[in-house]
This record gives structure tokens, sequence and C-alpha cells, in this order.
């Protein structure tokens, strides 16, 4: 039995769901917390239904300043949502309290457990079959930055330090190269020259961020479609879920971390380069979008630095993929040799095409800007 499994009843017995629990089963495709949804049947009503998530221990060493960064940012959501006539309850998540009153739950084996209301009639997709559906996500992302952009982000606690931190990740990829403990630096000297060769963009961001050109904003940190609830029957994006990773940072990272996730079709591992390619029709949609989702609530630099962001992310996961090849494939989990080279290539593949189209990807921004 998984450990998750062994202090379930104790976990579904210290929350009151307002009605008997009639089931709790796995849920979704996530591989960091363990999600189960629980069913309850309130008598003469239909049946209610909730998200329990053990907290991944190993992810998040933290769980008191998670929730406090979790509860603090739905609780605010929610009430600048009910302010402009939203529907809270289906467009911001709610932290449902344990019975002790306290943030979350903490089993007798120590994992810490938090509580959600179910959003219903929504659906979650894993990839973008349409601009619009990619485009969705991009106007959720968009309110998201706009609803929060009076949230005082310095009070929010950097749950994963130094996260989308560029110069910090191309400090321990040389720190790799150098140490070259398994060898692997001779079959990828072409990608760590492509890294080396763009030193200097690594801190482009940064910099600006130092120079008081980027504000620092509550940014999601995850932004992959995946994470925003699409309402079932208007397509319309709803609620941002998977919140752990909010922390303060780059609204441009935001952004760009959805194109790299969504501007293109091939899987992250692909083999065959020639199908790797930045969607520029993508971009577009998902710039139309995120811009109009942020209602004006960007300074002129950071919509400026939007392409940069997109770059950004993407250099710096394929930094992530060669490093990781490099020490021995220790955090990104792989199920066959060479793929977290594979991985970084698609990548280095995409930044290329991003430098390709770079005067495209300005005007596009300069187009949709209000």
């Amino acid at each position: 039995m998984a450990a998750a499994e062994q202090t379930l009843q104790e976990v579904l017995e210290a929350f009151d769901f307002g009605a008997p629990v009639v089931g709790a089963i796995r849920y979704g495709q996530g591989h960091i917390n363990d999600t189960f949804c629980v069913h309850t049947q309130p008598e003469d009503l239909c049946c209610r239904r909730f998200i329990l998530q053990r907290m991944s221990a190993a992810a998040f060493k933290r769980p008191d300043q998670l929730m406090d960064n979790i509860i603090g940012v739905t609780d605010y959501l929610g009430r600048e949502i009910e302010k402009h006539g939203g529907d809270r309850s289906r467009e911001a998540l709610e932290v449902i309290r344990p019975k002790n009153g306290q943030p979350y739950y903490t089993d007798s084996q120590g994992g810490a457990w938090r509580l959600y209301p179910f959003v219903e009639h929504t659906i979650c997709y894993q990839s973008a079959a349409t601009p619009e559906l990619f485009a969705a996500s991009g106007r959720a992302f968009g309110r998201f930055q706009r609803l929060l952009q009076g949230y005082p982000a310095e009070t929010l606690y950097e749950t994963i330090p130094n996260f989308h931190n560029t110069e910090d990740r191309l400090a321990k990829f040389k720190d790799a190269v150098a140490q070259n403990k398994l060898g692997r630096a001779k079959d990828c000297q072409k990608e760590i020259q492509f890294v080396l060769e763009r030193e200097k963009d690594c801190s482009v961001a940064l910099e600006a961020m130092r120079a008081g050109k980027l504000p620092i904003r509550v940014t999601h940190n995850d932004t992959k479609l995946n994470n925003v609830l699409m309402d079932q029957e208007t397509g319309v994006g709803m609620c941002i879920i998977d919140l752990d990773t909010v922390m303060p940072g780059l609204a441009i990272n935001d952004f760009g971390d959805s194109i790299r996730f969504g501007a293109n079709h091939s899987a992250e591992d692909e083999t065959d380069l020639s199908k790797v390619n930045l969607d520029v029709d993508l971009f577009t949609a998902y710039t139309a979008a995120f811009l109009e989702g942020t209602g004006g609530s960007l300074a002129n630099a950071e919509i400026e630095y939007l392409p940069w962001g997109a770059k950004l992310m993407t250099l710096e996961c394929g930094i992530r993929f060669l490093t990781d090849y490099l020490v021995g494939d220790e955090y990104f989990h792989i199920s066959r040799e060479g793929q977290n080279l594979d991985r970084c290539r698609t990548q280095f593949k995409l930044v290329a095409d991003m430098e390709e189209h770079w005067s495209q990807l300005q005007a596009i921004v300069n187009q949709h800007q209000k």
C-alpha cells in the first residue's frame, strides 16, 4: 500500500465535509503531490466532490510556508473576483481548513494534507488542440496577473529558491561541465557551446529587474495549459490551479513558460529536431489573449520584454536538462538513456527558432500592446 493510502482514512476523518464520505480515489495526472477526489453524498442533493492532496515532502520542505502563500493568494483572488462581479466558487481555489483550524493537516506519519472544493463543470487539457484553447489559457493567466497586481509580492515565501534565476542556473551548468564527473561532456560539445554563446542572455531579465525596469510581481511559475480549468461549455479559462510555485517573480517568465510549453507541436524529448519548431501563429494567439487578460496592468517595459521571457524560459529549461544529463540524471526522471540530452536539444531548437523570428515576435507584441 502506498504511503498516502496508509493514512487516507485518518485524513478523511480530520476534515468536515458536511456530508458522509462515500469514496476517495486517486485523481489527475500530476507527478508531484498525491491527489484524491473525495465524493460525498449530502441528503437530497447531488454528490459533492473535493480535491484532497498530500503535498510532496520531497519537493516542498516547508508546507507551512507553501500554504501561507496559497491561502494569502487565494483569499485575495476571491475578494477581487467578487469585487468585479465574478463567481468566487468557480474562479478561485479555496482552502478548506481541517477540524483543528490549521491551514493543513499533518497525519500520524508526518504527511501534510490540504483540501479544496472540486470546481465542477470544468475540464483540464494536457495539450492545446486549437489556437483558441491556447489563447483561452493565455487570457486566464493574464487575468491572474491583473487580479493580483495589488498583492504585496514581497510577503510571499520563495518556496523553491532561485527557481527562475537564470544566472544561478548558468553557474550550476558551468560547474557541471567543469566537473564532468561521468565523462558525458564529450557527447554534448555542441550543446555546451550553444549555452556559452548565450551567456550574456542569461542576465538580460535580471539586469532589467535590478535596474527597476521589470517589477517583482506575484507569479505562478508553472503556466502550462493543464494548470487552467476550462469551462466545459464555453471553453473559457475559469480557474488557475496548482499554486505550489506561486512566488515573487517576473511576469515575463510566466508568459515565457507558456510559450515554451505550448507554442510548438513536438514532444519534449523529440529526437527528430526537424519536428521541433516555434509556431508563430500560436505565439500570436497567446500574446493577444494574455495582454487582453492583463487589462493594461503591465508596464510598457514588461510588454517589451515578453519575447525575452519566452526565450529565457526556454533557454533556462534547456540548461537545466543539460546540467542534469551531465551530473547523471539526478533531478528529472528518465525512461531511457540520453533522454535529458534529447530534452535539452528540443529546447535549444526552440530558442534558435525564436532567434530566427525575433523581429517578428517583437512586432507581434507591439501590435497587440494596448
